[in-house]
């Protein structure tokens, strides 16, 4: 060989050799690069807008926006799928090793998903196996400071960043257009101190659910709003779709809610001039209509008070007094009161009332102490609440609007109100709702004990607890509803009086001073002592 062929050897292989460094750095230039690369820009239709934060009424942040970066890939740029598929699966275990050999041999496909939101460890070490036609795509995603407090009302979002349950859903529009935070009437305080009071309640009475709603009766803002089992948004894509905790019970879940209903009962009466808060009613014999029995769970007497009905929770008395009332003037009350129809919070998931197929004077008995009406916890305490109010019922709302107006609907009169709020009072001083008094706070309620339906009638071992309060009573600002989901029987029993009462006077020991509200100590007696009976009376 001549010294020029030689030469051009040379020349060939160094161009050569060149080409290949050329090639090399263009690959691992791809792999890390993913703006070069046609697939990931296509995937980039645009840069993300940030999701704007979830605070508390305070500013105190609940929900936010955090960067993560996702595995992607490119089935083109990749000689040895199972290679690739083996070594990615030996370094991430969830992920399939099979499956994703399927996905990377596609080469018809450019780009192609192999886990979203990678930890920064998980990152380094993919990135460390040095493998071909892998890049990481950066995504914003969701994260839950705080866990699980208020996780079914803060909801969550999809692995696309879309709402999907939650205020995240009902306000997805608003949260993907970024901004300012969005400002819930929730206070972080209030709602981790109803909490833990809920967590203490489900070790000692072992119900399968509940709920609890504390609300500012003027304004219908929501300070607390509580569902169990409690639900993390953060694992929200490892909980299984028909896991309980993912139900907010506080507007998604129906119950017949029994005896709280009483109250209504008995402002509707007085309120339409049908009885005096004096009147006297037959309470000693159970009634009878068409083959249905009503009787009381204790006697409490032969003849009783209005207050007397209410305080010993006597579903004989509130039968007659809904009699003397009429069917027809019962339901318009109802209506008024926002009790057949859906509560209007913002949250999708607030589920319609289920009412009686038929209207007649047995479904307008059992509706008057809450059975055959099966409503949410929020839509009751909506309408509850307008006796913290004057008489007047706003609409709840979860979220801070400074130019909102309540636009309040009157209920019933504040004569009525007062009335019925001093029966209230003496249920809880003398009553059934005796475990619900809290030193200083002045506590007005009813308990509320139904037994569940099921198909063909009710269980009468399973019941649903109740406990609807106002609060002070002399001076009501807040309204609250617990509600247990089939208590198992402790000491006393699984009647609201032993297990709704006694949680709800916990939870207003607790909040009351983070309210504002300032203890009271002195001596007081409710107007209500005027309207007693002086029958011997039985807690339920």
């Amino acid at each position: 060989m001549t010294e020029a062929s030689r030469h051009r050897t040379r020349l060939v292989g160094l161009g050569l050799s060149g080409l290949f460094v050329v090639l090399a750095g263009k690959a691992g230039y791809l792999a890390l690069s993913p703006e070069r690369d046609s697939s990931v820009l296509a995937a980039r239709a645009g840069e993300q807008v940030k999701r704007a934060d979830i605070v508390d009424r305070n500013g105190e942040q609940l929900a936010t926006s955090v960067t993560v970066y996702s595995l992607v890939a490119n089935p083109q740029l990749i000689w040895d799928p199972r290679e690739v598929a083996t070594r990615i699966a030996g370094v991430l275990p969830d992920i399939d090793a099979d499956s994703l050999t399927a996905r990377l041999s596609d080469q018809s496909r450019e780009f192609v998903w192999v886990k979203r939101g990678l930890t920064p460890r998980q990152r380094q070490t993919v990135f460390d196996l040095g493998l071909e036609g892998l890049w990481f795509k950066e995504e914003i995603s969701r994260a839950y400071p705080r866990g699980t407090l208020a996780g079914q009302v803060l909801g969550f979002v999809n692995v696309d960043g879309v709402g999907a349950g939650g205020v995240e859903f009902s306000q997805n529009d608003r949260l993907t257009a970024g901004g300012e935070p969005l400002r819930l009437t929730i206070d972080n305080g209030v709602q981790a101190a109803v909490e833990a009071e809920l967590a203490a309640s489900a070790a000692a009475d072992g119900f399968e659910g509940a709920a609890v709603i504390l609300m500012e009766a003027r304004t219908g803002e929501v300070r607390a709003m509580a569902s169990w089992p409690p639900f993390n948004p953060n694992r929200s894509s490892d909980i299984a779709i028909d896991d309980p905790s993912r139900m907010n019970r506080a507007t998604g879940a129906l119950y017949e809610l029994g005896s709280v209903f009483k109250p209504l009962t008995v402002a509707a009466a007085l309120e339409a001039g049908a009885i005096r808060p004096t009147d006297m009613f037959d309470v000693h014999d159970p009634i009878e209509m068409r083959g249905y029995t009503i009787s009381d769970l204790h006697p409490i007497g032969t003849r009783a008070t209005v207050t007397t009905i209410i305080a010993e929770s006597s579903n004989i008395g509130t039968v007659h007094i809904n009699q003397k009332l009429g069917p027809r003037r019962q339901q318009d009350f109802l209506k008024t009161a926002g009790l057949l129809d859906r509560s209007p919070v913002e949250l999708s998931g607030s589920a319609a009332p289920i009412l009686p197929e038929r209207m007649d004077d047995l479904t307008a008995a059992t509706m008057a102490y809450g059975h055959g009406i099966a409503v949410t916890p929020m839509a009751f305490l909506s309408a509850f609440a307008a006796f913290a109010n004057g008489g007047e019922r706003v609409t709840p709302t979860l979220i801070v609007d400074e130019t909102r107006k309540p636009n309040p609907v009157r209920v019933m009169s504040a004569i009525t109100t007062d009335l019925v709020n001093a029966m209230m009072r003496e249920a809880v001083l003398t009553g059934t709702g005796k475990n619900a008094e809290v030193a200083g706070y002045r506590v007005a309620g009813k308990t509320g004990t139904a037994e569940k339906p099921v198909p063909g009638g009710y269980d009468d071992g399973r019941n649903i607890s109740s406990f609807a309060a106002i609060f002070p009573y002399d001076s009501p600002q807040y309204a609250m509803i617990v509600t247990l989901d089939d208590p198992k029987a402790g000491p006393g029993g699984s009647v609201a009086s032993q297990n709704a009462a006694p949680t709800a006077g916990r939870i207003i020991e607790r909040v009351a001073p983070l309210l504002g509200i300032a203890p009271r100590f002195e001596d007081f007696r409710p107007a209500g002592d005027a309207y007693r009976s002086g029958d011997e009376r039985t807690s339920l």
